[in-house]
C-alpha cells in the first residue's frame, strides 16, 4: 500500500514537471508558432518535390533545393506584389475618404435614370433607395477595404526586415521538417495517449486541408485574381491590380466569392451606358467561378476534404478577424482540427460518455 501510495505521488510529481516545462516551452515557440504553423503547411504541400528529388541526390541537398524552389515561387513574387498592392489600395481608401468615389457615383447617377426606374420598381414593397445612401454606402465599403488590405501590405512593406527574418526562419523550418518530419510525426504519435490509428487521422485530415487550402483555393484564387484583374484592365477600370488581388481573396470564400466585385462592376458599366460589356462582365464571372469551383478544384483537391459550405465562410471570416490575411489558412485548419476531434469522439467514445447511445 504505501510503495502504491509513494508511486502516486511520483507520477503526479512527473506530471507536473511535465506540464510546466511544456507550459514553458509553449511561451518560448509562442512568439513563432504563426511561422511554425505556415511552415508545417508549405511542408506538407512541398514534399512530394522533395520525395521526388530525393530519389537522385542526398536528403539534405533536396531539401536545401525544395527550399530553393518555394524562395523563388514564395518570397519573390510576395516582395514584388505587396509593393504595388500598398500603394493601390492606399489610394482606394484615400478615393473612399474624401468622398471621390461618390463623386463619381453621383455623377453617373445624375445622367442616368436608373435609380429612379429602380425605385419605381422597388416602391410596390414600399422600399425607396437614395442616391445618397447608394453613395455613402459604396464609399464606406471603398474606405474599409482598402484600409484593411493597406494595412496588410504596408505592414510588410514597413517591416520588410521582419519579414525577411521570419521567411528565413519559416524556410529554415522547412528544411528540417523534410528531411525529419516523419520522425517527429513518429514522435507526436508515440507520445500522444490517442490511439495511433486516431493520431494519424487527425495528422491525414491535416494535410489534406492544407493541400485544399493552398492547392485548390490557391490556385482556383490566383486563376480568378489574374483573369479578373486582367478584364479590368482591358476595359478600361481603374486599380486593376488591386481588384484583382481582392478577387483572389475573395476567391478563398464560397458563396459570395468573386461577385462581390464582378457584380457591381457590371452594374456599374450598365450606369455608365457600356450594356455589352455589363452583360459581358456578368457572363465572364460566371464562366469563371463556375469553371474553378466545379471543374478545377474537385480535380485538384477531391473528395478527400469535407466541409460544410457555410461552415467554411465563416472560418474563413473569423480567421481573417483574428490572424489577418494568414486567417484564410488558419480557419479552415481550426475547424478541420475540430471536426476531426468531433468525428473521433462519435465513433470512439460517444458510447463511454453515455451507454445508452
Amino acid at each position: 500500500m504505501q510503495d502504491r501510495t509513494s508511486g502516486n505521488i511520483i507520477l503526479w510529481f512527473f506530471l507536473a514537471l511535465f506540464l510546466v516545462s511544456a507550459f514553458l516551452l509553449g511561451r518560448l515557440l509562442w512568439p513563432f508558432i504563426s511561422v511554425i504553423i505556415l511552415a508545417a503547411v508549405v511542408t506538407s504541400i512541398f514534399n512530394p518535390v522533395y520525395v521526388l528529388l530525393n530519389r537522385k541526390t542526398s536528403p539534405l541537398f533536396s531539401s536545401l533545393l525544395t527550399c530553393a524552389l518555394i524562395f523563388l515561387i514564395l518570397f519573390i513574387p510576395t516582395v514584388f506584389f505587396v509593393g504595388i498592392l500598398s500603394k493601390e489600395a492606399y489610394g482606394l481608401y484615400l478615393m473612399g475618404k474624401e468622398a471621390v468615389i461618390s463623386d463619381q457615383i453621383k455623377q453617373i447617377l445624375e445622367t442616368s435614370k436608373i435609380l429612379d426606374k429602380i425605385n419605381l420598381i422597388l416602391s410596390t414593397f414600399n422600399i425607396e433607395i437614395t442616391g445618397e445612401e447608394l453613395n455613402k454606402g459604396i464609399s464606406e465599403l471603398g474606405k474599409v477595404v482598402g484600409f484593411f488590405l493597406y494595412q496588410q501590405a504596408s505592414s510588410v512593406a514597413s517591416n520588410i526586415l521582419k519579414f525577411f527574418v521570419y521567411f528565413f526562419f519559416m524556410l529554415l523550418i522547412i528544411y528540417y521538417l523534410l528531411m525529419d518530419g516523419d520522425k517527429l510525426i513518429s514522435f507526436i504519435i508515440d507520445l500522444s495517449p490517442l490511439p495511433k490509428e486516431q493520431d494519424e487521422k487527425l495528422i491525414q485530415k491535416f494535410k489534406d486541408m492544407s493541400g485544399a487550402i493552398l492547392v485548390g483555393n490557391g490556385l482556383g484564387g490566383l486563376i480568378q485574381g489574374v483573369a479578373g484583374g486582367i478584364v479590368f484592365y482591358l476595359f478600361g477600370l481603374k486599380s486593376s491590380f488591386l481588384w484583382g488581388v481582392i478577387m483572389g481573396l475573395l476567391a478563398f470564400l464560397p458563396i459570395i466569392g468573386i461577385g462581390v466585385v464582378f457584380i457591381p462592376a457590371a452594374i456599374y458599366l450598365f450606369f455608365k451606358g457600356r450594356i455589352v460589356a455589363s452583360i459581358f462582365f456578368v457572363v465572364f464571372y460566371i464562366i469563371l467561378s463556375g469553371g474553378v469551383e466545379y471543374l478545377l478544384k474537385p480535380k485538384l483537391v477531391g473528395h478527400r476534404v469535407k466541409m460544410h459550405t457555410l461552415l467554411v465562410f465563416f472560418s474563413i471570416i473569423g480567421g481573417l478577424k483574428i490572424f489577418g490575411i494568414l486567417g484564410i489558412i488558419y480557419g479552415p485548419l481550426i475547424t478541420t482540427a475540430f471536426l476531426t476531434l468531433t468525428d473521433i469522439y462519435y465513433t470512439s467514445y460517444q458510447k463511454m460518455v453515455d451507454p445508452y447511445k
